[in-house]
């Protein structure tokens, strides 16, 4: 019987194809690319939730200093047979509270700049020369006053949404608020918060990254008591420390 014979393949068979042996050699550095990416990701991650946390505790001290100084400053006064006069405003609440009705083209100009589009809309606006003229020219359309700390941070927490590429985006996130604003140090809520509160040098760019604040009614509802000043009983004008209590009605 005659034998069968099996042929064995050449070396030149079993050799892999050179661009496949490329191939897998970039899919492995690929791979380990990614793999460096995220670790380094990671840690720079865990480093900034520790930058982030060592600031809120900064805050906190910095807050609780200055209302100390103001009890101190006001015993002081008082001891003395003085009045306490507190510091000027740094920061106003503005909120709209009259439509678009018969309203002159200068007044509507200023409620467009202020970004104060509809009935209930709430900005912040730091205090100066010019945006006292530009509110009182508009005082009977509006009402505003010194929001405190627990207010900025309340509107911020519940009512916040940022303006990215135009859209309207909820802040449930400290990256939202680092890619829109890591350039100028604010990182995360408590950095936008501390930035308002304090009027800090980039409160313009915070202020404009802050979507309107769409506030709700007051209990009760605005009724006819708006077309009074606050000092007359009525809704708009200046109301300084009394907008707080507003503020909690609308939000």
């Amino acid at each position: 019987m005659a034998a069968t014979s099996t042929s064995v393949p050449s070396a030149s068979h079993l050799e892999v194809p050179e661009t496949l042996l490329k191939k897998r050699k970039q899919n492995e550095k690929a791979r380990e690319e990614r793999i460096t990416a995220a670790i380094a990701a990671r840690k720079a991650k865990k480093a900034q939730r520790k930058v982030i946390f060592k600031r809120a505790e900064t805050y906190v001290k910095e807050y609780l200093s200055q209302e100390q100084e103001e009890i101190r400053l006001k015993r002081a006064a008082r001891v003395a047979g003085d009045f306490y006069v507190p510091a000027q405003p740094k920061v106003y609440f503005v909120v709209r509270i009259r439509g678009i009705n018969e309203i002159a083209p200068k007044p509507r100009k200023i409620l467009q700049l202020l970004r104060l589009l509809q009935i209930n809309n709430g900005v912040f606006v730091k205090v100066t020369k010019a945006t006292q003229q530009m509110l009182r020219l508009v005082e009977p359309y509006i009402t505003y006053g010194e929001p405190n700390l627990k207010s900025v941070r309340e509107l911020v927490y519940k009512r916040g949404y940022g303006k990215v590429d135009k859209q309207r985006i909820p802040l449930n996130n400290n990256a939202i608020i680092e890619k829109a604003l890591g350039k100028y140090d604010i990182l995360s809520v408590e950095d936008l918060v501390h930035e308002i509160i304090t009027a800090g040098p980039n409160f313009k760019q915070a202020s404009n990254f802050l979507w309107p604040f769409k506030l709700s009614n007051p209990t009760g509802g605005w009724k006819q008591r708006k077309f009074r000043h606050f000092v007359q009983g009525g809704d708009f004008g200046d109301r300084e420390g009394n907008i707080n209590k507003l503020i909690r009605q609308m939000n």
